[in-house]
């Protein structure tokens, strides 16, 4: 009879690591917890990973190595700023739902270990290269000249960080119809020289 432990592989236990720490958070879970709800004992865990430290570290670095790449895309890297800054938002948004567990644990650390603090720190660099890619586009006149790059990355990206929150993969809305959506929905109101979407008004009444 094959063990409950032995079916275990280092992939699956980090997937239940990961939808634990969404769960209970991470500095909430402790080992006990990783082995109750993989069904092994946490000798066994041990056998796989250093601790529970290791599997964020493994996490929260798949969806940042899923991001970085994301910046070194042709889309991201040939072209217009203004459409670079549009493929990384559409991209990113795509990266988000693909990767949904490992993106939510990154954007839910607070930079209390030595592993969170190092992802924060990369995703400030990632924040950062985009901005620049916003200011690009600004300085040709593509994007509105009253932006400020750095607030409209922050805001762009909250944005999309905010699908973590609600998007569920086997719900109504598809991640390219998602991303579709979100990219045209920004770069309709960041975009310079866009015509009024307001409805005209009505002409005035004879004799008024």
């Amino acid at each position: 009879m094959v063990k409950r432990a032995d079916r275990h592989t280092p992939e699956s236990l980090l997937a239940v690591a990961v939808e634990v720490f969404n769960i209970r958070g991470y500095d909430g879970t402790s080992m006990e917890d990783l082995a109750k709800a993989a069904g092994i004992t946490k000798s066994s865990i041990y056998h796989h990973v250093t601790g529970k430290e290791e599997l964020l570290r493994i996490a929260v670095t798949r969806a940042l190595d899923g991001l970085f790449g994301v910046l070194d895309e042709p889309g991201a890297t040939e072209g217009a700023a203004v459409d670079r800054f549009a493929y990384v938002i559409r991209r990113t948004c795509l990266e988000l739902v693909d990767k949904l567990p490992y993106v939510t644990l990154l954007l839910r650390v607070r930079g209390n270990t030595v592993t969170e603090r190092e992802a924060l720190a990369r995703r400030r660099d990632f924040d950062h290269r985009v901005a620049d890619l916003a200011a690009a586009a600004i300085a040709d006149g593509d994007l509105r000249a009253d932006l400020d790059p750095r607030l409209t990355s922050r805001l762009v990206f909250g944005l999309v960080n905010s699908v973590v929150e609600w998007y569920r993969p086997d719900g109504p809305e598809s991640g390219p119809a998602v991303a579709d959506a979100l990219s045209s929905l920004v770069l309709t109101g960041l975009r310079a020289h866009q015509e009024s979407v307001l409805p005209a008004p009505d002409p005035p009444e004879a004799g008024s």
